[in-house]
């Protein structure tokens, strides 16, 4: 768990300037096009239920029911409201390309 610990996480910046070196094109333009796919991610998840990106996995709008909770501070029961959230459910292609690190 330490070696997970000790990794960076690459920031949007790194992932645009990646991207326009190896397709050769400007920082601008891959930029747009990073900025245009979230954005069709989220019309797509609003109005489909899921967006799939292919080589990757899948965006899927799942909801969570209302339940009880407990305040970490006071041990006091509270009610959590259901809400909408998103889950990534990794594609096969990538979890093969990964492999099992167990």
């Amino acid at each position: 768990m330490a070696a997970a610990a000790a990794t960076k996480r690459m920031p949007q910046t790194d992932i645009i300037n990646h991207l326009a070196e190896k397709s050769g094109v400007k920082k601008t333009d891959a930029k747009e096009f990073f900025t245009a796919l979230a954005a069709l991610a989220t019309s797509e998840v609003k109005k489909n239920g899921e967006f799939t990106l292919p080589g990757f996995g899948k965006l899927v709008k799942a909801t969570r029911k209302a339940r009880d909770g407990r305040n970490p501070a006071t041990g006091e029961t509270i009610k959590i409201p259901a809400k909408t959230t998103v889950k990534f459910r990794l594609g096969k292609a990538m979890k093969d390309a990964i492999g099992d690190s167990k």
